[in-house]
């Protein structure tokens, strides 16, 4: 997860109440050659949306469904660096801020409240730079995109059927097994702070409260929703996920 805003894009009638109700760490960025709501919502028609919180499987199961349907896959965390240069201190505030931080102000020294809530790519800083490359794709093939990065409110808008979105939500429990089943001692980003120890703890703590978060949002905003808690295998997964997508 380490790596401007501008106009609020317009929102969708229905939904406007819900999601103002938390912009505070979702802001909506649009860009001024955008076209209309309704003309976007068509142009991205062809996208199927997977976000959640980290650990969850996102990556797996979008990549799985792309191969099996012949999808084109699009990753926002592998777009992070270039959607990074790709913004300014004014339009960006807080990944700037996170830029400049080393290692042990970014992990060690700061609440895990204070980094949910400051964490550039939770607040929707860039956001606009997804939807720009969504929309420079051809649209003659279908498109799985995935990624913490996808916040409900920032898809809520974009979606002409809802149920082409859904968000993996991990149990504690399950995202704690999953890091530690990918976790080398030697390794890793945290490995480079003074204190690897609390800073995996403040991690852990801002990664259960931002899936709450995206619990409670996704709840408000009438999105779809798979708890993952272990009990699914891999496969019943991506099958659960297809047969939501009506693939």
């Amino acid at each position: 997860m380490d790596g401007g805003r501008c106009a609020p894009l317009r929102r969708s009638r229905g939904t406007a109440a819900a999601m103002e109700a938390h912009d505070v760490n979702e802001p909506m960025t649009s860009a001024p050659h955008w076209p209309d709501a309704a003309t976007l919502r068509e142009r991205l028609r062809h996208v199927y949306w997977i976000g959640g919180g980290s650990g969850a499987g996102k990556s797996t199961v979008a990549a799985r469904l792309a191969d099996r349907h012949g999808l084109r896959l699009y990753s926002t965390d592998a777009t992070m660096a270039d959607h990074a240069r790709r913004t300014t201190p004014e339009h960006a505030p807080h990944l700037h801020e996170f830029i400049a931080m080393d290692m042990d102000e970014r992990w060690v020294h700061r609440s895990p409240e204070t980094m949910l809530g400051t964490f550039h790519w939770f607040r929707g800083e860039g956001s606009h730079l997804i939807v720009e490359d969504l929309l420079a794709l051809p649209e003659g093939t279908g498109v799985v995109a995935e990624g913490f990065r996808l916040l409900p409110s920032l898809v809520r808008p974009l979606l002409a059927d809802p149920a082409r979105a859904v968000w993996l939500l991990p149990t504690p429990r399950f995202r704690e097994a999953a890091i530690r089943s990918r976790a080398s001692p030697d390794d890793g980003f945290l490995q480079r702070t003074s204190d690897p120890e609390r800073a995996a703890r403040n991690l852990a703590e801002r990664e259960r409260m931002f899936t709450e978060h995206l619990r409670r949002v996704t709840r408000d905003l009438g999105l779809s929703v798979v708890d993952v808690d272990g009990t699914a295998t891999e496969d019943e997964s991506v099958e659960r996920v297809s047969a939501m997508f009506g693939l």
